[in-house]
C-alpha cells in the first residue's frame, strides 16, 4: 500500500509546485510593475513642468524673429516697407505661420483691410496672437507703417505709403 499512497501524494506535490512555477512569475511582474510606477511617480513630480519649457524652448524660434543689420537698410527710419517684410514679416506672412496672413490672400486679409490702415498699424505694433509686437523687427513707426502698406496692398488693399515726416 506504500506503493499507492506514495504515488497519490507525489501528483499533489507535482501539482502545487507547478502552480506556484505558474503563478510566481506574473504576481512578481506585477508587483514590481507597481513599485516602479509608484517610484516614477515619485521622482517624476516636477516633469509637467519640464515638459511645458521643453515645448516653450521648441516654440521660440518661431515665437521670435532677431534680425541682424544687413547694412542694406541704410539709416534708422529709411527702410521701405518691403525691405521691412522681407527682413522680418515675411518670415510668417509668406508662409502663413502660426496663423498668420499670408501676403496675397485676398480672403484672410479682406477682414483686416476693413479695419482700416490706423487700426492694422496699432495691431503690429502692439503684437497680435502669435505675432511680438513690431513683428520682432527694429523698426521706426514709418518703417512698420510702410511694411503693413506694402503687405496689404500685395493682397488687396490700396493703401497710400506714408510721407518721411521732416
Amino acid at each position: 500500500m506504500s506503493d499507492h499512497e506514495d504515488a497519490g501524494t507525489e501528483p499533489k506535490t507535482d501539482l502545487r509546485i507547478a502552480v506556484l512555477a505558474f503563478a510566481f512569475p506574473p504576481v512578481f511582474i506585477a508587483v514590481f510593475a507597481i513599485v516602479v510606477v509608484a517610484y516614477a511617480g515619485m521622482f517624476g513630480a516636477h516633469k509637467p513642468k519640464a515638459d511645458e519649457e521643453a515645448v516653450a524652448a521648441r516654440i521660440l524660434p518661431v515665437a521670435r524673429v532677431e534680425l541682424a543689420a544687413t547694412g542694406a537698410g541704410g539709416a534708422k527710419g529709411s527702410k521701405t516697407g518691403e525691405e521691412v517684410v522681407n527682413g522680418a514679416c515675411g518670415a510668417c506672412h509668406t508662409a502663413g505661420v502660426a496663423g498668420a496672413p499670408k501676403i496675397g490672400d485676398k480672403a484672410s486679409w479682406a477682414p483686416r483691410l476693413t479695419q482700416g490702415l490706423d487700426a492694422m498699424v496699432k495691431s503690429a505694433t502692439a503684437g497680435k496672437n502669435a505675432m511680438p509686437p513690431k513683428g520682432g523687427a527694429d523698426v521706426t513707426p514709418l518703417e512698420l507703417t510702410r511694411a503693413v502698406v506694402f503687405m496689404a496692398n500685395k493682397s488687396g488693399a490700396s493703401f497710400k505709403q506714408p510721407a518721411e515726416k521732416k
